[in-house]
Parts: C-alpha cells; sequence; structure tokens
C-alpha cells in the first residue's frame, strides 16, 4: 500500500522535480544501465516500476554504483529486482541525455522472474505488439529499434 502511494506522488510530480530529485544526489551526471529482455516465445520483460514518472512500465535497468561496470550493474539490478540471470547479454548501444548516460543492453532470461523489489509493483512479459499503451514513447521505441535489429 505504502509503495503504491509512493508510486502514484512521484508519477505526478512534474518531470523537471523528478529530474532534479536524481540530479541532487549526483553532482556532475548520472549514468544507467537498461535492457530489452526477450524469452523463447519472443515476449519482451517489462516492469511496473514504482519511480518511473506517468507510466510505470518499462524495460528492467537501473543506476550504475560508483566503479561498476556497466554490464556487472545490469546484472545486479535484474537479479535484485526479479531474481533474473541473464545469458547472451550483448552491448546494443549507448546514448546519452543531457546529463545522463545510458547503456542499452540486448540479453536472454534464465529463470523465472518475479516481483524481488519494493521499487516494483508487477513483472510481466508482453508480445511486442500488446505492450501496455501507457508505457513511455522512449522505451517503446528502444523496444522496436532492438527488433528492428534482431
Amino acid at each position: 500500500m505504502f509503495k503504491q502511494l509512493i508510486g502514484k506522488i512521484w508519477r505526478k510530480m512534474p518531470r523537471f522535480l523528478l529530474t532534479k530529485a536524481v540530479r541532487l544526489t549526483q553532482a556532475k551526471f548520472t549514468v544507467s544501465v537498461a535492457a530489452v529482455i526477450m524469452n523463447s516465445e519472443g515476449e519482451i520483460l517489462l516492469l511496473d516500476h514504482v519511480l518511473r514518472p506517468a507510466s510505470g512500465w518499462g524495460i528492467p535497468g537501473g543506476f550504475i554504483n560508483h566503479g561498476e561496470q556497466p554490464e556487472d550493474a545490469l546484472r545486479r539490478e535484474l537479479c535484485e529486482e526479479t531474481g533474473l540471470e541473464l545469458e547472451n547479454v550483448k552491448l546494443f548501444r549507448v546514448r546519452v541525455l543531457k546529463k545522463h548516460v545510458e547503456f542499452i543492453f540486448t540479453a536472454n532470461p534464465k529463470g523465472k522472474a518475479e516481483v524481488k523489489s519494493r521499487e516494483i509493483l508487477t513483472v510481466e512479459w508482453f508480445l511486442p505488439e500488446n505492450m501496455p499503451e501507457e508505457m513511455s514513447s522512449i522505451q517503446k521505441a528502444t523496444v522496436e529499434a532492438v527488433l528492428q535489429k534482431s
């Protein structure tokens, strides 16, 4: 109940306030990882995340810790949030958005995905054509770019 309330408050905050909240703890820039994870049925793993503005749905990922390598951060985040291990991890692209650097990977799951973190409301597999409508256009475009390159 508490995490849902926090999620609702966070989602209603203006984007500039969300960005400022994250940037206050990071003096120069932030670095994160994300992954398009596809299972053998061609479904994409999406998480309904408490801290994502507007729509909580998106590909899994998170911030890199000081001194941590991007792939290690991705594996840590996935394990912490869903309990999944990853196979066939490949760097798809690196993009820079203002003061933020994001490493985007592709991977296949090993194990069963389930909610393991207070940051996550739901873990679900979606066929690409059935992704949630409220999912951000940037997240959808990332999935589509990976699928086009596959």
